[in-house]
């Protein structure tokens, strides 16, 4: 037999420590509860009868249901009703409540408890008959969408035609005859579609709707959404049955959506949305465009005085800012839901120093609160002030940022065409939670109808996305595929910009500027540079970029890849007279060329780094990527000879022929059949040591030159691929004579480094030998990994590699988080070794992974020295570091976890 409340606790049983088991929402309405606020009582089914519902093969746990209907006796007596019974009928809502917030993810139906007979006792009990069919014909509307699974949109439809019919605009307009008139139109679309009658048995409606709550956590777009935002799927959902508030009685009802600050800018002030005489999803399902939070205080000044204090309480006990969804009943208010709230890059920054000011959080809470994924979208693109703009219309500027792209009118078509490499707006009447692929492939959302906390604005904040909404003079037709206004029209493909700032779209494709660090991240950046141990360094291959991560705040350059330099339209073809050359006095020549220019490459690095280091990596990529591949020689080659520049017997007619010749018999020969693995990095060096011999020589010119300017130069050498102890001996060696030759009685200023790049397992291996000659190590993740895995990364991520993390075979794209197990440990046993042989050498990670947050905690915690990553990271990277420093010694207690509790809040 199942024990007592295995699978259920009422509100006042549980408690905010309890998130795991109740959920975000079930644990703040059992702490607000139990605090004494005016919350409608209810209970809540765990995760963990979740987890068992998907353990089983999609069945409801055993016992479950008879420990729902034990906890509705206990409702029922609580609010003398009871459930499915005249006179007084208890009527619930069934909501999700994931650990982790995930906003129209997953589904709700309310109203449960209505059926043909209970909603004649409503009408009775309320004198309100519109009010009682109103409630009831919604309950069928959900019931029929989440249980059934029948398309919304059919029963829109039926809604905006029976509205035509009887000549009304709003909801609130239809009267009881005309909702009787819906209910029987829905009751056929159900027997259609479900081949069933909707339920009469409301205990079946509520098995029925609780299962329906569990199955949602499984939906495309819960998939998507826990995908971005890396929520486990092994987490479930609870679900939460709470007693009926009800918003649409009349005039002197309402419902709501309220943050405690501004969630696109932080500011200090009530912001939110309302609507009289509505309910439950009205205001967050963009139907209709609500009111702002401040008329409340003139129509309702009572509860707009209450929800205000409310607030304050609220964020001063969850110290952050509260997303608080309210009802109000014939004047009286209730609170259905507090949570952390979704908020702008931007304002989370603002808000975690303001609180800071006020005493709410410390300096260390506040860099532990700060997400670094926010940093990503911080700096974002915005419009030039002065830019000459055609503005179409003005709405709502939900999420900020601007964008550019072509206009679409569904999420597919903005999937597919943001997969095939093209910028795309995703234009809307209003965005559902269907919509979530689309908003996530999109550069930013529009949308003509919906508010400010509607589902479009609030999901597009917490991806960083740009966003505007309820922009009601658009007139948007998905169908045709137009938007248009005043007489002009925008058609899907042409481009349309946006500016979530200000609300403004725009004709046509704006030109974009980066944003400015703000006077909030930089107070963070400040904490995190005081708890960070690990530096932090930058990928830079110019002057330019070298000084845009040390406006960021970078330490350094932690690989500078030479490479990069020669891809300039003016130095490629002396490049490709390098490669061409027969004999090695021909390389002389054209890399003589080469030099001058590396050298002032060098220079401007050393200056724009002035005092910090510079490791420069020398040339890597085998020499066949400098030249044109044989595809397109051959094809060149076709078209010469269609156009009878080629003689009957093949050969070119020419001198021009006779080089396009030459270059692809030199392109066959340096052709690999795997390059990843072949002639290149120090393979290249050795086999062509002057080419390494100018870089070497261009690098101490430029600290000659830099010192005699008295620039403080801090170089470090790079030598890549090394796999063998020997390779790297080899290398240094000429590395050092050239330093000797270039600066003579100046060498004993430059405390100049040479030091290797670990990419190949086995010099991961045998790092104890490979110190020996190494001052530093420099893992380049990117090929480690690649090599560790056996994967091509261009042709894993092309082909394979995004389903082996759907199937969940790798638990995230190894390219992107350090691959801990397998790579982590070659770095680990690289480290280890080396510094049993060379104490105190330098090591850190250059790849891609430097700038990712869960990395750059568990490079911080085999203890590497940096990351380095690219410059507009880096703010990110002093972020992350401060965070793997804090939570690896003592973090802050919890938010939860607030020393003076709410129910004493509360008292007061």
């Amino acid at each position: 037999m199942q024990r007592q409340s295995q699978w259920v606790k009422a509100f006042e049983e549980g408690h905010a420590g309890e998130r795991e088991l109740l959920g975000g929402k079930g644990a703040n309405l059992a702490e607000m509860t139990r605090a004494g606020l005016p919350v409608p009582p209810g209970f809540t089914i765990t995760t963990d009868a979740c987890r068992d519902y998907y353990r089983t093969d999609r069945k409801l746990p055993d016992g479950l249901m008879e420990e729902v209907f034990a906890k509705l006796t206990e409702l029922e007596s609580k609010q003398g009703k009871q459930f499915g019974v005249a006179p007084t009928p208890l009527l619930v809502s069934v909501r999700s409540g994931s650990v982790h917030s995930m906003p129209g993810m997953m589904d709700t139906i309310l109203n449960v408890g209505l059926n043909d007979r209970t909603v004649e006792a409503l009408a009775e009990l309320t004198q309100n008959e519109t009010f009682a069919y109103d409630c009831y014909r919604r309950l069928v509307q959900m019931f029929g969408n989440v249980v059934f699974g029948i398309e919304g949109m059919l029963f829109e439809r039926q809604l905006h035609e029976l509205k035509r019919e009887r000549g009304v605009e709003q909801d609130r307009d239809v009267d009881a005859a005309g909702w009787k008139q819906l209910l029987e139109r829905y009751s056929a679309l159900i027997r259609r579609h479900a081949r069933r009658e909707f339920p009469q048995d409301v205990r079946e409606q509520l098995t029925l709707a609780v299962e329906a709550v569990f199955r949602s956590w499984d939906n495309p777009r819960a998939r998507v959404y826990r995908k971005v935002h890396h929520i486990p799927d092994s987490q479930g959902t609870a679900v939460n049955i709470q007693s009926m508030v009800f918003g649409n009685r009349g005039e002197d009802c309402g419902t709501g959506v309220v943050f405690t600050r501004d969630p696109s800018t932080g500011e200090k002030v009530l912001f939110g949305e309302f609507l009289t005489n509505a309910q439950g999803e009205d205001v967050v399902a963009g139907s209709r465009t609500p009111r702002p939070i401040a008329e409340l205080a003139a129509e309702m000044p009572a509860v707009h005085g209450q929800l205000l204090a409310t607030a304050e309480k609220l964020e001063r006990h969850y110290r952050d800012m509260q997303d608080i969804e309210f009802t109000v009943e014939t004047g009286t208010l209730y609170i259905l839901q507090t949570r952390n709230g979704k908020r702008s890059a931007q304002a989370s920054m603002k808000i975690g120093v303001d609180l800071v000011a006020v005493g709410v959080l410390t300096p260390e809470e506040a860099v532990l609160r700060a997400e670094p994924g926010h940093l990503d979208q911080l700096l974002h693109p915005t419009i030039a002030s002065d830019a000459e703009l055609d503005v179409l219309a003005v709405g709502l500027p939900a999420s900020p940022g601007a964008a550019t792209g072509q206009a679409v009118f569904d999420a597919d078509t903005a999937e597919r065409l943001a997969a095939s490499g093209k910028r795309v707006i995703l234009v809307r009447a209003e965005t559902t939670p269907e919509d979530i692929h689309g908003v996530l492939a999109a550069q930013g959302v529009l949308t003509s109808r919906g508010g400010m906390t509607s589902h479009a604005a609030v999901v597009a904040r917490g991806m960083g996305k740009p966003c505007v909404c309820g922009c009601e003079a658009l007139a948007i037709d998905v169908e045709a595929g137009t938007l248009s206004v005043g007489g002009q029209v925008v058609r899907e493909g042409d481009f349309v910009s946006i500016d979530g700032a200000t609300g403004r779209v725009i004709r046509g494709s704006v030109q974009l500027k980066a944003a400015e660090m703000t006077a909030e991240l930089q107070q963070l950046l400040v904490w995190a540079d005081e708890f960070r141990t690990m530096k932090v360094m930058a990928n830079a291959d110019n002057p330019e970029d070298a000084r845009k991560a040390r406006e960021f705040g970078a330490q350094g350059i932690g690989l500078c890849r030479t490479e990069h330099m020669f891809l300039s339209p003016e130095r490629l073809p002396i490049v490709q007279a390098m490669i061409l050359a027969e004999s090695k006095e021909g390389r002389m020549e054209a890399l003589g060329q080469l030099l001058p220019m590396q050298r002032a490459d060098f220079d401007g690095l050393f200056r724009a780094m002035d005092g910090l280091p510079v490791a420069i990596r020398l040339l890597d990529p085998p020499l066949h990527e400098f030249l044109p591949n044989m595809e397109e020689l051959r094809a060149k080659w076709d078209d010469l000879q269609a156009a009878g520049a080629i003689d009957t017997a093949g050969s070119p007619a020419s001198s021009e022929l006779q080089q396009l010749e030459r270059l692809m018999r030199k392109v066959k020969s340096l052709h690999e059949v795997n390059p990843m693995l072949g002639q290149r990095g120090c393979r290249l060096g050795i086999l062509y040591p002057e080419i390494y011999e100018m870089q070497a020589e261009a690098v101490f010119l430029a600290i000659r030159d830099c010192m005699r300017d008295g620039v403080q130069v801090v170089p470090e050498v790079m030598i890549p691929l090394v796999g063998h102890v020997n390779e790297l001996s080899l290398l240094r060696d000429m590395v050092e004579r050239t330093a000797h030759h270039v600066l003579q009685e100046d060498l004993h200023r430059v405390a100049y480094k040479v030091g290797t790049m670990i990419e190949v397992p086995r010099a991961a291996l045998t790092a104890g030998r490979i110190a020996e000659c190494a001052d530093f190590f420099s893992f380049g993740t990117n090929d480690l990994t690649q090599m560790t895995y056996g994967y091509s990364r261009d042709d894993a991520e092309g082909k394979f590699l995004s389903a082996y993390v759907d199937r969940e075979l790798l638990p995230a794209n190894p390219f992107q988080v350090l691959d801990t197990e397998g790579v982590g440990q070659l770095i680990e046993l690289a480290v280890e070794r080396g510094r049993r042989t060379r104490p105190g050498l330098k090591a850190g990670v250059c790849g891609e992974h430097g700038g990712d947050p869960q990395s750059i905690a568990y490079c911080h915690g085999i203890g590497l020295d940096y990351v380095s990553c690219s410059p507009f990271r880096v703010p990110l990277a002093r972020i992350a570091a401060a965070q793997a420093r804090l939570q690896q010694s003592a973090a802050p207690k919890a938010s939860t976890e607030a020393a003076a509790s709410l129910q004493m809040q509360a008292a007061q």
